[in-house]
């Protein structure tokens, strides 16, 4: 296999190479603390990148890194260069055409491996892998200055590799700063958190989303913008997996059949459940599973607060206003959300036929909905 044809650990299949990407959208405050920091001579050799999946956090980490190995060192003095205002660099630099290339020498990119015997991902950041990174540290950098590591994602290191980590972090080598990228930041040990300071990232806005969108190869049309919005919870990575598995019309197919309850049209429901099941429908079974959970955790939120979140799909409004009245009613479905996950993630693991575990969700909803109704 070609170095070409292997897969990327920290890459959305179809999607360009957040190392591609040279704008970020909808984090100018993250930047803006970064560029700060840099410009006052108090950059910290240890930073965290948090948030939601599919943001721009890995974005964001190779934006950086490419303007911290772009821009020299400076000593100040009279005739110094005034500090800079952008992180930005341009793509015909040569540090920027390095880094696209991955042939960067000051940069350690350490990520989920490739197993060549086994032709596929490792699903762990072994200890070796962090060994390598901090054999790399012991090297002098080619000329003199800062090197830069990218860790995606931190999540992803199993218990040595975390422990690796943090010695490095607790003794940090000279002219380095580490870029860690985390979804779930409370997982990770305390203190890793503690030896960091974090550039926090929020959901994207509908406008950015599609913009980013747009900017990665997809297309959105005006009038679907906050729907995406809606469903991707502000995620380009879930606003890309939805555009290429035509989630918004799988989201309304749901909304339809959810329509009828608590009377589900079986039909209907037959027909869906059919639609993640065969070979080659696994992207859409989990598509689905996911649109179930969504919906329900949408049931759940409109009951708690009194109010109906955004349409994400036609007559979606009173249908939830139907469903979920009260409080009572959202706990209810809050229930059975996580009921259900649990049951989905159960039957996956046993390789159960994807057809029948969708159906049987589809009758816990029926059952669940018809309960509701009797009791209000």
């Amino acid at each position: 296999m070609s170095s070409a044809d292997i897969p990327e650990a920290d890459r959305i299949e179809g999607a360009p190479h957040p190392r591609a990407t040279p704008v970020l959208l909808g984090h100018p405050a993250a930047e803006a603390t970064f560029l700060q920091a840099f410009t006052s001579g108090r950059l910290h050799h240890g930073w965290m990148i948090t948030g939601p999946r599919g943001v721009g956090k890995a974005t964001l980490a190779w934006r950086l890194a490419r303007f911290l190995l772009a821009t020299p060192d400076e000593e100040g003095g009279m005739f110094a260069p005034p500090p800079p205002a952008t992180l930005d660099i341009p793509a015909d630099h040569p540090v920027s055409r390095r880094i696209a290339a991955l042939s960067e020498p000051r940069l350690f990119l350490l990520r989920r491996a490739y197993d060549e015997k086994k032709a596929k991902l490792q699903d762990v950041i072994s200890v070796e892998e962090v060994r390598k990174m901090k054999s790399f540290f012991t090297l002098s950098a080619a000329d003199g200055g800062r090197r830069v590591a990218i860790i995606d994602s931190v999540d992803d290191m199993n218990p040595a590799a975390a422990n690796a980590l943090l010695k490095l972090l607790e003794e940090p080598p000279k002219a380095v700063t580490m870029f860690l990228v985390s979804h779930q930041p409370a997982r990770l040990l305390p203190t890793i958190r503690s030896r960091c300071r974090e550039l926090r990232l929020g959901p994207l806005g509908a406008q950015d989303l599609s913009d980013a969108l747009t900017m990665a190869g997809g297309e959105v049309a005006p009038e679907a913008r906050a729907a995406l919005a809606e469903l991707a919870g502000g995620s380009v990575g879930e606003a890309f997996r939805m555009t290429n598995l035509e989630g918004l019309q799988l989201y309304a197919r749901l909304v339809r059949l959810m329509a009828t309850l608590p009377r589900m049209d079986r039909v209907q429901a037959l027909a869906m459940a059919e639609a993640g099941a065969g070979r080659g429908a696994e992207a859409q079974f989990d598509l689905i599973v996911s649109l179930i959970d969504l919906f329900l955790a949408r049931l759940a939120r409109a009951g708690t607060i009194g109010q109906c979140p955004v349409e994400a799909a036609p007559d979606e409004a009173a249908l939830i206003a139907r469903l979920s009245p009260h409080p009572h009613a959202a706990r209810g479905w809050a229930d059975l959300a996580q009921h259900l996950g649990i049951r989905a993630r159960r039957a996956k693991a046993v390789n159960l036929d994807p057809a029948a575990l969708l159906m049987d969700m589809f009758l816990k909803i029926d059952e669940a909905a018809a309960a509701l109704s009797r009791s209000s």
